[in-house]
């Protein structure tokens, strides 16, 4: 019974049944404030979101990042939180190499939708996956 039972479990999953697959809101500040964020994040390299910060002297062409993380077992906004972090610090350590000293006009670009804040972002949540993707320009 258990071997039966475990077998449709598994067709459930490799079918989709039950897949999720959403796009939510959360918000930038609260994944700033987020304490893995002081481990993650340089606090000398600045972040502008939506039309913030674009009068500032861009050095780059926009620029992307896609992170995912495994969301197996975590909650969403935990995993999002974490996914939003990890494409910031993409984005940090590449102004360092640039010379640049901030990151502007930050925009949401999850599958291929532009979504521009200066308060949410947006993030993927599936069953075992959540992810982000975000678009910006270095600037000094």
């Amino acid at each position: 019974m258990k071997k039966i039972l475990f077998a449709l479990v598994c067709a459930g999953l490799l079918c989709g049944c039950g897949a999720k697959n959403d796009v939510i809101r959360l918000p930038i500040s609260g994944a700033l404030n987020d304490p893995r964020a002081k481990d993650v994040l340089d606090p000398n390299i600045k972040l502008y979101f939506g039309k913030q910060g674009m009068n500032e002297k861009i050095i780059t062409e926009r620029l992307q990042s896609n992170k995912k993380t495994n969301a197996v077992g975590k909650k969403d906004v935990k995993a999002c939180n974490w996914a939003f972090l990890s494409a910031m610090k993409t984005f940090q350590e590449r102004a360092k190499k640039e010379g640049g000293t901030k990151v502007v006009g930050l925009t949401g670009y999850y599958y291929q939708h532009e979504f521009e804040s200066e308060t949410e972002f947006e993030c993927g949540t599936g069953n075992i996956m959540v992810g982000v993707t975000f678009r910006g320009y270095i600037a000094k």
